[in-house]
């Protein structure tokens, strides 16, 4: 199904054209494609607006990802309530900065919004995104707090573990898909990086994932597809993740790491661990079902 039909479908259900739940099936024609060596950028730096940008531009800046009039979602971890500093969501900063470089870029709009696991409002606001996108004070941005009837069931056509669930509609009909987790530790999946973060996009029981989660992260990663992957290691949570919350199990690194693909992005972060991609069952998983490469030594890292 092309994209265009895909969005005038959902669409047609959401507003109860239909008289039957369609189970959408998406199969994306690009990854039977040959692909090129992965790139992926790494930047180090204090000011994370300048470092958004330095580590956006190897790859082609946010104008490779971003065309004019484009509907945008930015996917950040806000799902915990907690501060900026406790690491369980991603940085403030990071998520206005990729907002502005995304409106610079031309997008027609820009949506921002997680599936939170406390209480939706305390996370938007004390996690800090909230305030610093208020501060871009533009129209075409907004935050959004999810809306249950926007999840809509999907067939997932080549998961092995996962071979349907709702996901929600704006994840899937926007023209460009970015996704900003913060990198932690996770007491189920080890850590909770790029691959982890798509769960803030499901709707359903997600405990229901836990079992052969990391097979169901790859699974859905065939259908949740981000173009661009940026992960936030300014601050990672070391120990007691996802929620966190004590500052001795954060570490500040000042680092931000960016790549179109999501499977090398999240390899290249469980370093940061002392870890190797091989001891993260969803990037096993994923690299296994051809969505991106996990061997380092296959991967062109650029450092900025």
């Amino acid at each position: 199904m092309d994209r265009r039909q895909f969005i005038k479908d959902v669409f047609l259900w959401s507003a109860g054209a239909t008289l039957a739940v369609p189970q959408f099936r998406i199969i994306p024609s690009a990854l039977a494609a040959e692909r090129p060596q992965p790139l992926l950028s790494v930047a180090k730096g204090a000011d994370y607006a300048a470092l958004v940008s330095r580590v956006l531009a190897p790859l082609g800046g946010m104008g490779r990802f971003v065309k004019a009039g484009d509907k945008v979602v930015i996917k950040p971890n806000m799902g915990w309530d907690r501060k900026p500093e406790q690491a369980a969501n991603t940085n403030p900063l990071v998520v206005m900065a990729l907002a502005r470089e995304a409106l610079q870029a031309g997008a027609g709009k820009v949506l921002i919004f997680d599936r939170s696991c406390n209480e939706a409002r305390r996370c938007y606001a004390n996690s800090g995104i909230q305030a610093a996108l208020a501060g871009l004070d533009d129209r075409r941005l907004k935050i959004d707090h999810m809306d249950k009837r926007k999840f809509v069931p999907v067939e997932i056509a080549r998961g092995k573990s996962l071979t349907s669930w709702e996901i929600y509609k704006d994840a899937l009909a926007a023209d460009c898909y970015i996704n900003v987790p913060v990198a932690k530790h996770h007491g189920l999946s080890r850590l909770t990086l790029g691959l982890k973060n798509s769960m803030g996009v499901i709707g359903g029981n997600r405990g229901e994932m836990h079992h052969d989660l990391g097979q169901k992260l790859a699974d859905l990663a065939t259908v949740v597809r981000p173009k661009l992957t940026v992960i936030d290691a300014t601050r990672i949570l070391l120990r007691n993740g996802p929620q966190g919350g004590d500052l001795k199990d954060v570490k500040q690194l000042d680092t931000l790491i960016a790549s179109a693909d999501p499977v090398a992005a999240d390899a290249y972060a469980t370093t940061l661990f002392d870890l190797q991609p091989a001891d993260i069952d969803s990037t096993v998983a994923a690299y296994k079902m051809g969505l991106g490469e996990m061997d380092l030594a296959k991967i062109k890292v650029l450092t900025v």
